[in-house]
């Protein structure tokens, strides 16, 4: 048993991935934001330091740290899985292998949390360094996507 998607229906899965992807990126700024928070906490003195400690900023940077990971592992094998299904095959290029290379980045970056949890500062600094390349690739990996959806648009 098989099942058959309408062509409608699998034109239209091509948009998932990039909205989704361009919400992650909008929220993975937002993390950023939400990481140097914490670090300009840490490092407070005084009045400061309880004022933003107020902001709660360590756990809404966790959290949406996670929701992220989730998220965008997710789109990633949602975004090869639709490929497959459109074309019965992936494309293998940049846009796929840098993907790929955010998906581990994210993983390895999540890993350092207990760690950090920890006080070890050689993961503090790892994690911000990771996060950053990674943002890095999803602002070009975005440029890339935008190509890839020029490209679907016009074939239709």
């Amino acid at each position: 048993m098989s099942l058959e998607l309408s062509a409608s229906v699998k034109y239209w899965l091509n948009f998932f991935h990039p909205v989704l992807m361009w919400a992650l990126l909008a929220f993975s700024i937002y993390a950023a934001y939400l990481g140097l928070q914490v670090q300009r906490t840490r490092n407070a003195q005084g009045e400061e330091k309880k004022e933003l400690i107020k902001g709660r900023y360590n756990v809404r940077h966790y959290q949406i740290g996670s929701i992220l990971l989730a998220l965008m592992v997710l789109g990633a094998i949602g975004g090869m899985g639709v490929t497959y299904i459109n074309n019965g095959k992936l494309f293998v290029g940049p846009h796929l292998l840098a993907g790929l290379g955010m998906t581990g980045l994210i993983a390895f970056s999540a890993a350092l949390s207990p760690y950090m949890q920890k006080g070890a500062n050689w993961a503090r600094a790892t994690h911000i360094l990771v996060n950053f390349t990674l943002l890095g690739l999803f602002a070009w990996q975005a440029v890339t996507g935008v190509q890839i959806v020029q490209r679907i648009l016009t074939q239709a």
